[in-house]
């Protein structure tokens, strides 16, 4: 009897013990189903199971709607965008907004499976992810997330851009962006530069020095050419931890036009300027250039631009390093409609002193003396970037000095760009 008696507690015991384990392992399921709790319910499901519920041995599914940055993230790499990818099924509508901002652009790939930013995001901002999509069963699908940029260690912004915004410009003129940092990743940012033109012609970026960056045509703007830059910057990783500067827009945008095709020649050895406008000759003047002797007297040959110009410049011979005015190289000379052709000190200028050379012999230190009933109407008809080409010298404009970007070939100037072609 005391045998049989053990025996009973010991099948107690062991009843109780099983008990124990099946309500630790309803308890683990519990969890397990809980963070299932927010999913719907899915053909399949036993009727009348909770959301969530799937049969016994049904591996969970992942979600349909992937996006990153994920949700709650606050240092998020700006450069890097924000893609969405439907895991199951495809993508209907995707905005990604900064607070108080435009929705973001982006492309959705052919597939309709995946969508990307189209630029880089601004630093140090909160940003939110609205997706919706269709899964693979022909459900609705929808994910969010809300996450910031980090703020950089150091950003890089655009200190200038040649032309002024809204100018009318000669057929030659460049279009200059200079920043205020030297850039590292020059593909990045050259990549967030866009040339919008009213007619499209071809054209590249090429850098002239690490902190700036020019864009020609291939050939000159066509009269009436309408061009706009949109720089979007902001977010751009230049280099290891120096990002694009936020703006309050989402781009920086200026734009100018072209206006007449003004193209002139300076034929030194003739002694003569021809001007024409739209490829019909409008003026031609007898001129004196420079005298030569040396380099510093020489107007140089070469495609030159119109830089700008003043009435009156002042022109010493300071330049060549005569400063004192016993010196018989010495002159201090107040100059009339003066046009700047270079960054040497070149200018179509009027000079009433030379009249009687002009069209004679050259006698200048490097300009274009012009006689003044036509250095006045020069002045008054040019334009920053028209064309003025130098022939019949021994001294070659540089491209460096002042805009001599059409010095350089079309080729060379193409593999100037950091972009791959």
């Amino acid at each position: 009897m005391r045998r049989k008696a053990e025996q009973g507690k010991t099948r107690r015991r062991r009843l109780v013990f099983t008990a124990s384990v099946a309500t630790a392992a309803l308890a683990v399921a519990g969890v397990t189903l809980a963070a299932y709790g927010n999913e719907r319910h899915r053909p399949g499901a036993a009727p009348g199971a909770a959301p969530g519920d799937r049969p016994a041995g049904t591996p969970a599914r992942p979600d349909a709607i992937r996006i990153a940055p994920l949700d709650g993230v606050r240092q998020a790499r700006p450069d890097r965008g924000v893609v969405v990818h439907a895991t199951r099924g495809t993508l209907s509508k995707v905005i990604v907004r900064a607070r108080g901002g435009a929705p973001e652009p982006g492309r959705l790939s052919g597939d309709g499976r995946t969508w990307r930013t189209r630029w880089a995001l601004r630093p140090a901002t909160a940003y939110t992810v609205s997706s919706t999509g269709t899964d693979d069963t022909g459900e609705p699908s929808t994910a969010v997330s809300r996450f910031r940029t980090l703020t950089p260690d150091a950003t890089f912004a655009i200190a200038d851009v040649t032309p002024r915004p809204g100018e009318t410009v000669g057929v030659g003129m460049p279009l200059i962006v200079t920043f205020d940092r030297a850039i590292t990743d020059r593909a990045a940012v050259e990549r967030s530069l866009v040339v919008r033109m009213s007619r499209k012609v071809t054209g590249a970026w090429h850098w002239t020095s690490p902190s700036q960056v020019v864009f020609r045509p291939r050939r000159y703007w066509p009269s009436g050419q309408r061009v706009t830059l949109v720089a979007h910057t902001a977010g751009v990783r230049s280099a290891p931890g120096v990002f694009g500067a936020a703006r309050s827009a989402s781009a920086f945008t200026t734009g100018f036009r072209v206006g007449p095709a003004r193209v002139s020649t300076v034929d030194v050895r003739r002694h003569r300027m021809t001007v024409r406008v739209g490829g019909a000759v409008v003026r031609d003047v007898g001129i004196s250039a420079g005298k030569g002797g040396r380099r510093a007297y020489t107007t140089a040959s070469g495609v030159h631009l119109a830089m700008g110009k003043g009435d009156p410049v002042i022109m010493t011979s300071g330049w060549m390093g005569v400063t004192d005015p016993k010196d018989p190289e010495y002159y201090k000379l107040k100059v009339r409609h003066a046009v700047q052709i270079s960054g040497s000190g070149e200018y179509v200028h009027s000079a009433p002193w030379s009249v009687g050379s002009q069209g004679r012999e050259n006698v200048s230190h490097g300009c274009v003396n012009a006689p003044p009933s036509f250095a006045r109407w020069f002045y008054g008809q040019s334009l920053r970037g028209d064309v003025i080409t130098v022939t019949g010298t021994d001294r070659v404009l540089e491209p460096a000095n002042g805009w001599g970007f059409w010095q350089i070939p079309w080729s060379r100037w193409a593999a100037g760009s950091a972009l791959k072609r």
